[in-house]
């Protein structure tokens, strides 16, 4: 088990195991998954798992281990999994193809789902521009091309990012993430002309202001005070923000934030880079998060839930920032597939199944179930979110708002034990992110483990 993985707590009792669609026939991990852990440890570069659930098999919301454990997963496979585990779609459509083709090259010859696909992004992503894509096979790989791209055509050093934002681990996305101080520890100098301004993170607002008489200072500092003074904006080729912090904490701006921002941009024809990969293909009721906030993004990137399980991402960007040249950027797995055929098939079963509405409706009963916790613990300083991208964040006392991630470790580790996988996100905040087919019956089981799991962690405390 790795350095980071939260301590072991005792098993839950017989009343809690068999609870709801959860059954626990061991402790997590079991005497099975404890060997694959050490075997992982062995073995594996050290990364970022802090969960020891060992998963064998996954229906809908439910994931069951190599010990026989049937756990609720409240993580989506970090927000990948939009459409459940194994959906007979998804599998019906990736076995189909690969028994014809799996793999031609995917940017040096052509593949005709591939080019379905990317007809479908052009038409889904906002903005009635012509629109091009290109695949890739992962979040931080669709950041990098992004960057690529504004770079290339403005002829401009400088990209503006969040404070807080996580654009993914790669030098050049790197130079742009700083939701953590580990992921950026060693690694400078980093790729130049990454900048950041303050994310608006309204419960820990860096000026110590208050919304709305704030008057949206965190949006308008952009021009009033790093146009004026350290970011020339004739020098700057793109700002790139998540319309919904991830990794930095599921930090919802307030409305008209984005709205303000993008005003400044345009006024300075600079580009806005949507980093859609945890928020985008529905996570948050609808397909992309900025659709909430009333603007359109010059580029969009993707990944996460847009593979239905299989790495894929993608840059949506305007036709007219296409490359003239070929060879300026490209790469050998991107738009794979079997990739884009899963793909493929988790649209269909979004709109089919009016998984959008879902996730609208199931996140606001999430809210409201999390804002009822909220009331019974006041370890819970704050409940935020959009759709089923949701999150709660773990202070000492509400009064000084002091982070708490000790205890929110310890909540973590004691929902595991009765059967709730989760994540955490931000210094101290945990993330609901359940599959977008989850039922309101889900939501409840998960909530009173929940609220179990909170009790125990004070009671150990």
């Amino acid at each position: 088990m790795s350095q980071s993985t939260p301590p072991p707590v005792a098993a839950p009792s017989d009343r809690e195991r068999t609870a709801r669609g959860v059954r626990l026939r061991t402790p997590i991990p079991g005497p099975n998954g404890r060997r694959v852990v050490a075997r992982d440890t062995k073995f594996l570069m050290t990364s970022t798992k802090t969960s020891p659930v060992v998963a064998e098999s996954g229906e809908g919301v439910w994931v069951t281990d190599v010990d026989g454990n049937r756990l609720l997963d409240f993580a989506s496979g970090v927000g990948v999994l939009a459409v459940g585990h194994s959906h007979p779609e998804v599998v019906r459509a990736v076995r189909e193809q690969v028994g014809r083709l799996t793999h031609f090259a995917g940017t040096d010859f052509y593949y005709e789902n591939q080019t379905e696909l990317a007809e479908r992004l052009t038409k889904i992503t906002p903005g009635a521009f012509e629109k091009k894509v290109f695949f890739t096979n992962s979040g931080t790989e669709s950041v990098e091309a992004a960057l690529k791209i504004v770079r290339w055509h403005r002829q401009r050093p400088i990209v503006v990012g969040l404070l807080g934002g996580f654009h993914g681990r790669t030098m050049g996305a790197l130079s742009l993430t700083s939701s953590k101080p580990v992921q950026r520890a060693r690694y400078a100098p980093f790729v130049g002309g990454g900048h950041h301004i303050p994310a608006p993170y309204c419960y820990r607002c860096p000026y110590k202001l208050e919304y709305p008489s704030c008057d949206l200072y965190c949006a308008k500092i952009l021009k009033e005070l790093y146009f004026a003074t350290s970011i020339p904006p004739d020098d700057v080729a793109g700002f790139i923000a998540e319309p919904v912090l991830g990794e930095g904490g599921y930090v919802v701006p307030p409305a008209r934030w984005m709205a303000t921002l993008k005003g400044i941009l345009d006024e300075h024809r600079i580009p806005l880079l949507d980093d859609e990969v945890q928020a985008g293909v529905g996570r948050t009721g609808r397909w992309w998060g900025i659709e909430h906030h009333g603007v359109v993004p010059e580029v969009v990137t993707a990944a996460k839930a847009l593979g239905g399980g299989f790495p894929l991402g993608a840059v949506t960007f305007p036709a007219e920032l296409d490359f003239p040249h070929p060879g300026s950027h490209s790469n050998t797995f991107g738009g794979n597939v079997a990739a884009v055929a899963a793909s493929l098939a988790t649209l269909d079963v979004i709109e089919k199944e009016r998984l959008l509405d879902n996730a609208r409706v199931q996140g606001e009963l999430l809210l409201t179930r999390l804002r009822e916790l909220q009331a019974r613990h006041e370890e819970i300083g704050d409940v935020r979110g959009v759709g089923l991208m949701t999150a709660t964040e773990f202070v000492r006392d509400r009064a000084s708002k002091t982070p708490a991630p000790a205890f929110r470790d310890r909540v973590l580790a004691e929902a595991l034990q009765r059967g709730l996988v989760l994540l955490s996100c931000g210094k101290s905040s945990i993330r609901y992110i359940p599959p977008l087919v989850v039922r309101p019956e889900e939501i409840d089981e998960a909530i009173e483990i929940l609220d179990g799991a909170i009790r125990a962690a004070r009671a150990a405390a």
